[in-house]
C-alpha cells in the first residue's frame, strides 16, 4: 500500500490572494509529491511498505533513518497544512473559542503569538497551534520535524519554508503570515482536531 499524494481540499486558486495558485502548484505539485514518492521508493519492498504514514513516521525516527524521516515526516506536515488552510474566513467557536481564551486571553493575542513565533523562526520548518496538558500552546519545529510523533495533538499548523511563500511574498515572512493567520486559517479543522482528543491521520 503506497502512500498517497493528498489532494488539495480545495481548488488552487482557493487561497488567493493570501497564497497564489502558482504557489499551490508548486507547492503541493511538486515538493508534497516529491517527499511522497520518496517515502514510497524507500520503503518499498520493505516491512514498513504497507503501513501508515503516521507508523513509517515514527519507525524511521526510532531507527535514526534520516531520509526517509525526512521525507515521511514532512509529507506528513504538507498532509495536515492543506487541512490547516481554507478557502472561508471564519472564527474558532465553542469548545475551542473557549480553551483559545482561557490559554492565551483572546484570539487576537493567540493569533499575535503565532505572527511572532512564525517570524522569530530562524530558517526552516513549522509553527503549531497544539493542545497538551488541557492547554493550548504554539511550538515551533525545525526542519521536518513533526508533531505526527510529539508529545501534544496538533491542531493546525503553518508551513515555514520558503517554498510555502517565496513565490508571492519574496523573503518577507511577516506579510505570508499576517496573510494566512488573518485569512485562511482553518478553526472548523483546528475545532474537529481538539474535539476528536487524538493527532490526526494521513489519509490512506
Amino acid at each position: 500500500m503506497a502512500i498517497s499524494l493528498l489532494p488539495l481540499p480545495y481548488a488552487d486558486t482557493a487561497l488567493e490572494p493570501a497564497v497564489s495558485a502558482t504557489t499551490l502548484q508548486t507547492h503541493h505539485g511538486k515538493h508534497h509529491k516529491a517527499y511522497v514518492d520518496k517515502t514510497n521508493a524507500a520503503i518499498e519492498g520493505t516491512d514498513l511498505a504497507d503501513k501508515s504514514l503516521e507508523d513509517i513516521v515514527a519507525a524511521a525516527q526510532s531507527k535514526g533513518d534520516k531520509g526517509l524521516f525526512n521525507n515521511s515526516a514532512q509529507t506528513w506536515n504538507h498532509g495536515f497544512y492543506w487541512h490547516s488552510l481554507t478557502a472561508e474566513a471564519s472564527a474558532p467557536e465553542g469548545e475551542l473559542a473557549a480553551a483559545i481564551d482561557a490559554s492565551f486571553g483572546s484570539l487576537d493575542k493567540l493569533k499575535a503569538e503565532l505572527a511572532a513565533q512564525g517570524t522569530a523562526h530562524f530558517a526552516s520548518g513549522w509553527v503549531w497551534l497544539v493542545a497538551k496538558d488541557g492547554k493550548l500552546s504554539v511550538e515551533q519545529t525545525h526542519d521536518a520535524a513533526t508533531y505526527s510523533d510529539l508529545s501534544g495533538n496538533p491542531l493546525l499548523v503553518i508551513d515555514l519554508w520558503e517554498h510555502a511563500y517565496y513565490i508571492d511574498y519574496k523573503n518577507l515572512r511577516p506579510d505570508y503570515l499576517k496573510q494566512v493567520i488573518d485569512t485562511r486559517l482553518n478553526w472548523a479543522f483546528a475545532a474537529e482536531n481538539l474535539a476528536r482528543g487524538s493527532v490526526w491521520a494521513y489519509p490512506a
